[in-house]
């Protein structure tokens, strides 16, 4: 299928769909101080991809993760595509002296399911679009 070139802009990637699952540290800062630090896995998925998927749905109603990704998700504008956070929590607060190792080691797990459930969407709009220019 050939793209316009509004779906171009929207797929993001030059020759196929592109988006990103991040993991971040979050400092909060309050007056001169950090006063919480939180753990965050995100995924930022290309316009194109969530709305076909999102018209797709129903091939998608086991899977938890990308129905949370479905339900949960805000256009954030071309840029930045639909976000949806996957993993928040709390690091450590003003005071503590020990970080949550178990908050890391969940914020790794969710990340390893947020980038395959991006993959399976991806690999599904990879074949929508094959099997639309297959039709031609």
């Amino acid at each position: 299928m050939k793209l316009t070139k509004k779906q171009q802009e929207k797929i993001w990637g030059e020759s196929g769909p592109y988006s990103q699952v991040n993991f971040k540290i979050e400092n909060r800062i309050l007056d001169d101080f950090v006063s919480r630090i939180f753990v965050i896995v995100e995924t930022e998925l290309n316009p194109f991809t969530f709305e076909l998927i999102k018209k797709n749905s129903e091939k998608f109603k086991k899977d938890k993760m990308i129905q949370g990704i479905l339900d949960n998700s805000e256009y954030q504008g071309i840029g930045y595509g639909y976000v949806s956070c996957a993993y928040r929590e709390e690091l450590m607060q003003e005071g503590d002296s020990k970080v949550n190792d178990k908050t890391f080691e969940i914020a790794h797990k969710v990340l390893a399911i947020t980038q395959q459930a991006t993959i399976k969407m991806h690999k599904f709009t990879m074949n929508f679009l094959k099997e639309k220019n297959d039709e031609k």
